[in-house]
């Protein structure tokens, strides 16, 4: 159980408070805390942090919507600095964007991981919000959910083939486009990826599935 009084204020009375996102894990902004607005932040269940520059609390997302609501608190082993993972609804930075940190310093390299998926579902929405002239995605969500079933069904084809062919270099290339023509379809029905982990989560809790599988 979190415990506000073992949390380390600064002199200044504050702590570092890094938000993130509770299902990608992506760091979404920096900011402070003092003992106040942690208490409102347990309280409300939505993330209030310090202003250094207005000296005063301010309730993320109470002007432009963008809130934050919290899944879970928790603070580092020295208990001077605070992790929130958290539900954002909106964007998190005042440019516009989803998180603050987008100032990439170095090249950009995803490891192998559910980032990757998470990218290109990022993607994706991007093109359907913002399209871009000559782009695949673009082509594709303009022709409908017909056109991009009809190729989920080509590339469903192609991982059979490549499967009976014992081709484990071809099968994973065919199953990466398989994925992505599914999330396609996922963008084009507005169904969120967290739907589908959620169905995920059910069925793995589920005792009945869970001792079929």
């Amino acid at each position: 159980m979190f415990d506000i009084d073992t949390i380390k204020f600064g002199p200044d009375g504050l702590v570092p408070a890094i938000a993130c996102d509770a299902f990608s894990n992506e760091v979404l902004m920096q900011a402070y805390m003092n003992k106040e607005s942690l208490a409102k932040t347990l309280e409300t269940g939505e993330a209030h942090y310090y202003s250094r520059s207005r000296k005063e609390i301010w309730h993320k997302g109470a002007t432009s919507g963008n809130i934050q609501k919290v899944v879970s608190i928790s603070s580092d082993c020295d208990n001077d600095s605070i992790l929130i993972k958290v539900e954002q609804k909106g964007v998190a930075c005042h440019t516009g964007k989803y998180s603050c940190f987008f100032n990439n310093m170095t090249q950009v390299h995803y490891a192998a991981s559910l980032d990757a998926i998470l990218q290109d579902i990022k993607i994706i929405r991007e093109r359907k919000n913002q399209p871009v002239e000559g782009s695949y995605t673009n082509y594709l969500l303009s022709k409908g959910k017909e056109k991009i079933c009809k190729k989920i069904g080509e590339e469903a084809s192609e991982c059979i083939i490549a499967a009976i062919k014992n081709d484990n270099d071809e099968l994973g290339n065919e199953i990466a486009d398989l994925l992505y023509h599914v999330l396609v379809l996922m963008e084009c029905q507005a169904l969120d990826i967290k739907e589908i982990m959620k169905i995920l989560e059910d069925r793995r809790n589920n005792e009945r599935v869970k001792n079929y599988r």
